[in-house]
């Protein structure tokens, strides 16, 4: 580990609280603050890494139904069978208790996590050194078509949503696991999906295109007054997978003056599409180097997808955030450029989209 000074990472996109609900026993909220050495995250780990805060997923699982798809994923190619619609009471019935949760940790940490609702209170957090939480759907099958729960969410905290995960629901069609694909995958937004880009705008929810397909984000490019923002994804030219984002899609989200934040899941990263943990640093730094040339420095930071995918084993968790930013240092990043991609982009981004 590096004895550098930790520089602080603030993260587009994790999946503890999916992990902690999937817990046995109990005691989510003292396993998480206290540490349990499990997946990725935890407290005790991210203050060991430097990581600040980030956007904190609810996701609705589905049953697989025993597709393998760690085996899918580790083949040449592949294209993995998505799940069928969720109803709403299955995404209202697990959104409410992951945010629950969420909401639990907050007052169990007795001031080490917030749940911000700003950009001001982000800055303060990092400033202070208290876990700064942005609530965060990833899939939006909670919502009923009237938006009424979006409101109850976004009284409880919700600040970012993603309309789909990669199977489809009422607002639209997520972009599939495949390999090699363009992210030209099927149809984009639904009605629902419009009204609920519009309703965004109007609450300045920002809108996260991760799992759309490429006519979705095409027509959230064209409905919404937002910057676009893809706060886990990587790059085509370099991994040819569905779920990365062409350099069209790169200029657009510049020109809006939007981020991308790259994921660390070794399937979007890797040239070969393989979920495999034997990826190094050098081919995270080409994606940035990439984004960058294409986003522009303040368009660019890290959207790790800890404790939702399989990331490189040079940095198993989330105390290994120190070996990816020595790298880029090692790569020519100066001081400023690693302040940008690792925290400054995301809370100047949400400034420009929360407004505060």
């Amino acid at each position: 580990m590096t004895s550098s000074p930790l520089v602080p990472v603030f993260d587009g996109h994790n999946d503890v609280l999916l992990r902690l609900m999937r817990r046995n026993g109990g005691g989510a909220e003292r396993a998480f603050l206290e540490g349990e050495n499990v997946g990725h995250l935890d407290w005790p780990r991210m203050r060991a890494g430097g990581f600040a805060g980030g956007f904190f997923a609810i996701f609705v699982p589905s049953e697989d139904g025993g597709i393998g798809i760690d085996e899918l994923m580790a083949k040449p190619q592949y294209d993995v069978p998505l799940p069928p619609l969720l109803t709403l009471t299955e995404g209202q019935q697990v959104t409410v208790h992951m945010a629950s949760l969420l909401l639990r940790i907050e007052r169990a940490s007795k001031g080490q996590m917030k749940v911000c609702r700003t950009a001001a209170e982000i800055r303060r957090c990092i400033d202070t050194g208290v876990l700064a939480a942005v609530l965060h759907i990833e899939g939006a099958e909670a919502i009923d078509p009237e938006m009424r729960m979006l409101e109850v969410l976004y009284g409880a905290g919700l600040r970012s949503i993603g309309p789909v995960w990669s199977r489809s629901n009422i607002f639209g069609h997520g972009v599939p696991f495949r390999f090699p694909s363009s992210p030209d995958t099927g149809p984009g937004l639904t009605d629902h999906g419009r009204a609920l880009i519009k309703a965004c705008n109007e609450l300045r929810i920002m809108i996260d295109l991760s799992h759309l397909n490429e006519k979705g984000f095409w027509d959230v490019h064209k409905l919404s007054d937002a910057p676009l923002v893809a706060t886990h994804s990587n790059v085509h030219a370099i991994s040819p997978h569905s779920r990365n984002l062409t350099d069209k899609q790169l200029a657009a989200i510049r020109e809006s003056r939007g981020m991308v934040g790259l994921n660390f899941a070794t399937s979007f990263l890797r040239a070969d599409g393989r979920r495999d943990a034997h990826t190094t640093l050098e081919e995270m730094i080409r994606h940035l180097d990439h984004l960058i040339e294409h986003v522009g420095v303040d368009g660019v930071g890290l959207g790790s997808d800890f404790d939702g995918a399989t990331i490189p084993a040079v940095i198993g968790d989330a105390r290994g955030l120190p070996r990816l930013v020595d790298a880029m240092r090692q790569h020519g990043y100066d001081d400023e450029t690693l302040r940008k991609v690792c925290w400054e982009n995301w809370v100047s981004v949400l400034e420009r989209t929360w407004g505060a």
